[in-house]
């Protein structure tokens, strides 16, 4: 059975390669918890760089609901709490953390890169939260940080795609850069890295906003709402 993610480490750089390109490195259960358990990793091993990216043509397709006929709203609601402590491991962790996206990067596959510290596009790249279209509250708030409120509102409202350059235009993306040219940002974020983790967690809770237990709570109301099942099952038959 193939590895949904690859872990590799090099000095003070880990990086994190989602590895289902056949599945355009969506997230299943497994692979959500596999994440999770990467990053809480990271964070006691003396990183200083932790990588985000996806293997195949892909960096994430969101959520994979390819077993949503045998899953219960208990299951789908215990995932996506799962995947919320993921996000939030990743937003707080003791590191800076840089995602380099390419392809489609959909929903939940939209809020890693949201998470991370630095964000980097590939052109081509394309965009899309649409979560709230099935009433999840999931990663709303982080995207309102990196984006402003108003863009916030009008992108998810919408749930629209955007592309690589507006994505650059509105502060979701820091460049837009072809992937020949990954490794040498690598390499660049690496070594403007000065503080130790104890130091950069200090940081970090005092440039941004702690609102786990908050951000956590609106996800467990919106997906506690009966019927979480059926929606998202509406809202992909509207896709099709």
């Amino acid at each position: 059975m193939n590895e949904p993610l690859t872990v590799y480490r090099d000095g003070p750089v880990s990086e994190i390669t989602l590895a289902r390109p056949g599945k355009a490195n969506a997230l299943s259960a497994e692979l959500v918890e596999r994440l999770l358990a990467a990053i809480e990793t990271t964070a006691g091993n003396g990183t200083r760089v932790l990588v985000l990216r996806g293997e195949g043509r892909n960096f994430c397709a969101g959520f994979d609901f390819s077993d949503i006929d045998s899953t219960t709203d208990g299951e789908l609601l215990h995932r996506f709490v799962r995947t919320e402590l993921m996000l939030q491991a990743l937003y707080h962790a003791p590191f800076s953390t840089l995602a380099l996206c390419h392809g489609g990067v959909y929903g939940a596959g939209a809020d890693i890169v949201a998470a991370c510290d630095r964000r980097i596009a590939a052109p081509g790249s394309r965009f899309r939260m649409p979560g709230l279209k099935f009433g999840i509250a999931l990663g709303t708030r982080r995207l309102a940080e990196r984006i402003g409120a108003d863009r916030a509102l009008e992108i998810q409202g919408s749930a629209r795609i955007f592309d690589a350059e507006e994505a650059m235009r509105i502060g979701f993306a820091h460049a837009v850069e072809p992937q020949e040219r990954w490794s040498t940002i690598v390499a660049q974020v690496a070594g403007a890295q000065k503080l130790q983790p104890a130091a950069h967690a200090l940081l970090k809770e005092r440039v941004q906003s702690d609102t786990r237990d908050a951000d956590l709570a609106a996800l467990i109301r919106s997906a506690g709402i009966p019927g979480l099942k059926d929606r998202i099952k509406a809202f992909r038959a509207e896709r099709e």
